[in-house]
């Protein structure tokens, strides 16, 4: 069995370059972008979000010292579980 060909290609086209049907307009307007304000919400998140992930902890001198006075008894006293109790109750609006 012989198989014919379907038609009569040109390996090499002339006057032709694939992909460059028409001219390059070179006077046409710059290309510009705008993001929502949604977008730009996100984003200010992510920046804060990735700022704290990556800053250090630089209070660690005052947790210790903070849980040296919490595991000495005699730092707490009435008027400190007073105070704390206050505090707490202003977070809540009470």
């Amino acid at each position: 069995m012989m198989i014919d060909r379907i038609g009569y290609t040109e390996p090499i086209q002339s006057g032709k370059r694939p992909g460059r049907n028409e001219p390059v307009n070179r006077g046409s307007p710059s290309d510009s972008i705008s993001l929502s304000s949604e977008a730009l919400e996100k984003a200010e998140i992510y920046r804060a979000t990735d700022l704290v992930a990556t800053a250090p902890d630089v209070r660690t001198e005052r947790i210790m010292e903070l849980k040296a006075k919490i595991n000495d008894p005699s730092y707490i006293d009435d008027r400190i579980l007073e105070a704390t109790a206050d505090k707490i109750m202003e977070a809540f609006g009470l």
